[in-house]
Parts: structure tokens; C-alpha cells; sequence
């Protein structure tokens, strides 16, 4: 742990590590920079929400491990996750000031956005923090839409509004995780597929095929990406076939993922998922799904270059 006085801390959720949430590490790290300090990031697991009204619980853009790596990326030196339960939001605004930012962190600074509450009944703010120690209230970043949001961004996701929610997260939407065995039927038919395992929780874009990539270790390949329960075939067992998320590296036979984790990002929506009624007919659709994601990501790849 940083001892007294020893970091910056930027506090926040930082679900989906948005451009908002960028902007409150930058000015950590301004801070810590001009006061050669480290930058402690300090976020909650699971998302308060799932806690305290579980039935409003939204879906997360971002697992743990993912919001950590990201958090690192935009500015901070060190992250704590603390577990966030019911014991935890009962404390005062005072206890969680002394007790958690000034003996456990040892802040310095304390860095947060300007619609932060902290402390039973959320009844804490920076003014309680600024009485212990220096801190202060980074502006909302707004565009056309309002404030940049992670609930603004979750409800392009649902939409499967990949651009939409790729401009409010400065990124491309991604899922992350175990890459496990499926029915194998796209290796049957020349398009097998990187299956991830079930993702309880996250924020999966509607059924559909898309336009991205797959990540594997340091392998960032082009990938026609589906997201249904492929209603052309049914299960090989007794019962509903669970939504699956699975990506297509195009142009590759050769790849042996099975146990490794992956990514998947998104970059557009090209189509919903249907029935069809042979082999035949998918087999040309999954071609020009191909080509127009080939055609998707070398255009969007110009126009980065």
C-alpha cells in the first residue's frame, strides 16, 4: 500500500473507462506530475448497483480485469479494487475518508468527477474530502448528446450502436474471455469460430452479425463476429441453445484457441441473425457477411490511418 501522503487518487466506478472517466486520470495525472507522485486509481467490485438494488443491476461494459488493464492504460500507476457490500455503503462519510483514502491509500490529492457521492446514503461529497485532505470535482465531459455516460453508452450497446458507442468510449466496444468448445459446426462448414464462454452480466450488443476483431495474445485479427443462438441448426442436445458470442478470423483455418482468453470487439452491426432454410442459402450469406466486414475494416482502418 502507498503510505501517507504518498498518491493521487482518482475514485470512480470507471465502468467502460469512458472518455469521462479518461479525462478525471488525466487530471490525476497533471496533479501527480507536478507533485511527483503516483497515480492510485481506487474502483468498487461488484458494481454498487448489483448491491444495493440488485434489481436494477446494469450490465457491465467492462469486467474487473479489463476496467484494471484500461484504468493502467489512461494514467493510473496502481489500481485498488475494493469489494464493495452492504457493510461498506453503510459508512459515514468521515469513516470512509479516514479509514480508506487517508490509512489504507495514503492520498495525497484526491481526484473525482463532479456528481461523485460517497458514505451511507450517498450523503457524501468532494467539499467533505477537501476538509481532510486536497481534492477536487473534474467537470462532466459533454457532446451533442449530454454528459458522457456509461449508462448512455450501455444503451448503444443494447441498440447495437457500435460507432455511437464507440465515440462516448474512445474505443471500440469489446467482450473478454475464455474461448470454450461449441457444437463445432462452423468448422464442419469453413468458418470455425472462437466461442467465448458464457459472459453472465456483461453488455452484449443484440443478436446480429458484425463487423471487428479478435484479440488473441498479441494477435489483432479481422473477424466476422456472431451473436445468436444460430437458429439454422438445431441443438445437438434437450433444450434451448444459450446466446452464444463468437468470432470468425477471416482468411484463418489454422488457429487452436480452445482454453486461451480472447477478445472481441465490435466495430458496426451488419445484419440481425435468421433462419435459413438450408445450408446452401447461409453459406452465401456467411461469404457476403465476410466481404462486408473485410470491407467495414479496411475502410475504418483508412480512416484511422
Amino acid at each position: 500500500m502507498t503510505g501517507p501522503g504518498k498518491a493521487v487518487v482518482a475514485i470512480g466506478i470507471f465502468d467502460g473507462v469512458h472518455r469521462g472517466h479518461q479525462r478525471i486520470l488525466a487530471r490525476a495525472r497533471e496533479v501527480a506530475n507536478s507533485r511527483s507522485l503516483p497515480v492510485l486509481a481506487l474502483t468498487f467490485h461488484p458494481h454498487p448497483t448489483a448491491i444495493l438494488a440488485p434489481d436494477r443491476q446494469p450490465a457491465l461494459l467492462l469486467n474487473i480485469h479489463s476496467r484494471v488493464e484500461l484504468l493502467k492504460k489512461h494514467g493510473a500507476d496502481d489500481v485498488e479494487v475494493l469489494t464493495f457490500s452492504k457493510e461498506f455503503a453503510s459508512l459515514s462519510p468521515n469513516a470512509f475518508i479516514e479509514d480508506i483514502l487517508i490509512e489504507l491509500l495514503g492520498a495525497a490529492h484526491v481526484v473525482v468527477g463532479e456528481n461523485f457521492s460517497f458514505g451511507s446514503r450517498a450523503s457524501g461529497s468532494i467539499d467533505d474530502i477537501k476538509r481532510y485532505i486536497d481534492g477536487e470535482a473534474v467537470a462532466l465531459l459533454h457532446d451533442d448528446g449530454g454528459p458522457i455516460s456509461s449508462t448512455r453508452i450501455r444503451a448503444h450497446v443494447a441498440n447495437g450502436e457500435m460507432e455511437s458507442a464507440e465515440k462516448l468510449l474512445g474505443r471500440a466496444h469489446f467482450l473478454q474471455g475464455g474461448v470454450v468448445h461449441g457444437e463445432k459446426r462452423g468448422r464442419e462448414i469453413g468458418y470455425p469460430t472462437a466461442n467465448l464462454e458464457q459472459l453472465s452480466g456483461m453488455a452484449i450488443p443484440p443478436d446480429g452479425i458484425y463487423a471487428g476483431y479478435l484479440y488473441v495474445e498479441r494477435d489483432r485479427l479481422p473477424a466476422a463476429i456472431s451473436i445468436g443462438t444460430n437458429p439454422t441448426f438445431p441443438p445437438s442436445y434437450p433444450g434451448e441453445r444459450p446466446r452464444q458470442v463468437e468470432a470468425y478470423a477471416l482468411d484463418r483455418d489454422d488457429l487452436d484457441l480452445y482454453g486461451q482468453r480472447a477478445s472481441i470487439e465490435f466495430l458496426s452491426f451488419l445484419r440481425p441473425t435468421i433462419a435459413f432454410p438450408g445450408l446452401e442459402p447461409l453459406l452465401a450469406q456467411m461469404a457476403a457477411d465476410c466481404a462486408e466486414a473485410k470491407r467495414l475494416i479496411a475502410q475504418k482502418s483508412g480512416e484511422l490511418g
